[in-house]
């Protein structure tokens, strides 16, 4: 069986991996005691929490046509599949789905962790732009790979001032 997938269904998705971004970034933040490293994590929840807007702007916009799925799926199996695709290639700030901070971790292993899912991030965002209809916003979400993009960077030079 073909799986498609809705526009809707895609950028719901999308939102959850820039919440759970933006959730590590402001976990970690708490548990640091050093006020720069502190003010950069919250900076960069931030500009996750930009992007869960921007998804959540595109998907308002959708027309009824594009929340419709492109094929019948009755067990909304489509969902399912792209809920798992995000979950082990899209989970900003996660290991594993079942990871949390334990407030033991270094800055560098939190930054480390960061540019790790900002890159699985990228990667699913990538595939996901092939699944999105061109009026659905192609261009918006190439604007959040390159954001996504530039937090690597961001995240690799706050690494490189450490060491």
């Amino acid at each position: 069986m073909s799986i498609t997938f809705s526009a809707d269904e895609i950028f719901e998705i999308a939102e959850d991996i820039e919440r759970n971004g933006a959730k590590f970034y402001r976990e970690a933040a708490a548990k640091t005691s050093d006020k720069e490293t502190q003010d950069f994590l919250l900076e960069m929840a931030a500009m996750e929490e930009g992007h869960d807007t921007v998804f959540a702007d595109m998907r308002k916009e959708l027309s009824a046509q594009m929340k419709e799925p492109a094929t019948f799926d009755p067990d909304n199996e489509a969902a399912h599949y792209l809920q798992a695709m995000a979950d082990a290639r899209g989970t900003e700030g996660k290991i594993s789905t079942n990871f949390t901070l334990t407030g033991e971790e270094s800055i560098e292993e939190i930054l480390n962790i960061g540019i790790n899912a900002e890159r699985n991030s990228v990667c699913f965002y990538t595939g996901m732009k092939e699944l999105v209809p061109s009026a659905a916003g192609k261009e918006q979400v190439d604007t959040i790979i390159k954001e996504e993009l530039s937090h690597i960077g961001i995240l690799l030079k706050k690494l490189q001032t450490l060491g």
